[in-house]
């Protein structure tokens, strides 16, 4: 079971019973995933630049930087390297994809949960930071390998942030971190190796390692939630097998008034739809699509 991999009995199990809307941390102690991305391992893929290009970044106290370890195209060992050793963060995004060890994980936790998910680890030089101030739309299960992690953590200023709703990115502010330095994180977490956070989707988190001198390695199984949402997007998935659903909707019917009369007569047929839907079939199909479907965007 994959999540035993992550979390100790009683964090599975609060997390398939009630997946927590606070953050948690929980004693993990040490699993196959940790030996299957030692800190040993994450250096061995940085000094050998063997890590594929498009799934590393480079943090310092801001943004991202995905070209400054690159020689016409590819990953530099020596510039990684260097970046590392200058206090950079690195990230290696999607393991996933190019790891066996953490794509057959990947494959477990869907089995277990019916969510898609994908996985980064994070190196953090002691005395640094990567990543500032920001929140996630997905539930993220923060795994410590090695030294420590400061997390300062906010209450969702969102409520149920969604890809394409609400990303952080999407409706930032100015004011935002200055806001929350003011008035101080709500919870500190000083997460250990052998530990695990939970995070639920749109807390803030601020982690660091700046009051740490070893360096700090974590990785991130981000587990994208099901929602109604998805439901009703399954759900309609089948109407592309009926023809009045296929039919062209030439341009003039795109100007108002009349796309309001197509609107209308596009809601009917979706109600008509619905109303005749097995929705036991459907059941069936939906679950696949749950266990099995991969979404490729990070």
């Amino acid at each position: 079971m994959s999540l035993r991999l992550l979390l100790p009995p009683e964090g599975v199990a609060d997390l398939l019973a009630t997946w927590p809307d606070q953050p948690r941390v929980y004693e993990r102690g040490r699993t196959q995933v940790d030996e299957a991305m030692s800190l040993d391992y994450f250096n061995e893929l940085v000094d050998t630049g063997c890590a594929p290009p498009d799934e590393i970044a480079v943090i310092k106290a801001g943004p991202s930087n995905r070209t400054a370890f690159l020689t016409n195209g590819r990953t530099d060992a020596a510039k990684l390297s260097r970046l590392r050793d200058q206090g950079h963060s690195i990230r290696f995004g999607n393991m996933q994809r190019w790891l066996p060890a953490f794509q057959r994980i990947s494959q477990g936790l869907q089995r277990e949960t019916g969510y898609s998910n994908y996985m980064h680890a994070f190196l953090t030089p002691g005395g640094g930071q990567g990543l500032l101030h920001h929140w996630d739309q997905q539930m993220a299960v923060i795994v410590q390998v090695a030294g420590a992690k400061t997390w300062q953590l906010w209450k969702p200023p969102v409520d149920s942030p969604m890809r394409e709703w609400a990303e952080s990115f999407r409706v930032w502010r100015e004011d935002f971190i200055p806001t929350w330095e003011a008035a101080g994180p709500d919870l500190t977490v000083e997460l250990t190796a052998g530990q695990t956070l939970l995070l639920p989707r749109g807390w803030v988190h601020n982690p660091h390692a700046l009051n740490h001198r070893d360096p700090s390695l974590h990785l991130t199984f981000a587990i994208r939630e099901r929602t109604p949402l998805w439901l009703a997007e399954q759900l309609l998935a089948e109407a592309i097998e009926h023809p009045e659903f296929r039919r062209v909707v030439p341009p003039a019917e795109l100007e108002l008034p009349v796309l309001a009369d197509r609107l209308s007569e596009t809601r009917r047929a979706l109600e008509a739809f619905l109303a005749t839907l097995d929705v036991t079939a459907a059941a069936i199909r939906v679950r696949k699509a749950a266990v099995t479907g991969l979404e490729f965007s990070t």
